[in-house]
């Protein structure tokens, strides 16, 4: 439906990222916010994002943004677009976790972890509680490292982005070009 007089237009996919992902960290970077507290932000984001603990990710970022002073509603943007990996990390945690506790696999899967919290029995609460530790201590121990990782191969890359001249529309046009381009 037309209500301009010119033709719909599907958006690219490099226009709808721009928007949606480099828009904002540009934003922040113009803002004044340094490509390092960017790059804390973005790497907290992601790593307290994959939580193994259901509901906590939202309340890890609100800690983390209040006590380094970060960008608050930036931590939890990504902290929602990593969201999905939370489940998909789940049962790589839980592995993880036998393993560094030397403790016999269990045969579980996210329908039975569901089971487990929908029904209150003391046995799948007390397997449930452990499977949480187990999954608990991998995320510590890989989402510190990956924190810091991620955290160094962003501040050269958020000090680039930083100094790109072009103002938002024309980044918009610029990014739709290359992915219309073979």
């Amino acid at each position: 439906m037309q209500t301009d007089g010119k033709p719909n237009s599907i958006p690219q996919p490099a226009t709808n990222f721009a928007h949606r992902i480099i828009q904002p960290v540009l934003n922040l970077l113009r803002q004044g916010m340094t490509p390092e507290k960017v790059a804390l932000t973005i790497a907290l984001g992601v790593t307290l994002g994959v939580t193994p603990i259901f509901g906590l990710a939202s309340i890890l970022c609100f800690l983390a943004a209040i006590l380094l002073r970060l960008n608050g509603p930036a931590i939890q943007l990504v902290n929602y677009l990593v969201y999905p990996l939370q489940f998909v990390l789940l049962i790589p945690f839980i592995r993880l976790g036998e393993w560094i506790f030397a403790a016999r696999p269990t045969k579980i899967s996210v329908a039975e972890l569901l089971r487990l919290l929908q029904h209150n029995d003391q046995t799948g609460l007390a397997a449930l509680w452990t499977l949480t530790l187990h999954a608990l201590v991998a995320w510590v121990a890989l989402g510190s490292l990956a924190a810091v990782i991620l955290y160094f191969l962003l501040i050269p890359m958020l000090r680039r982005i930083r100094q790109f001249p072009l103002p938002p529309q024309k980044l918009d046009h610029k990014l739709s070009k290359l992915s219309s381009s073979p």
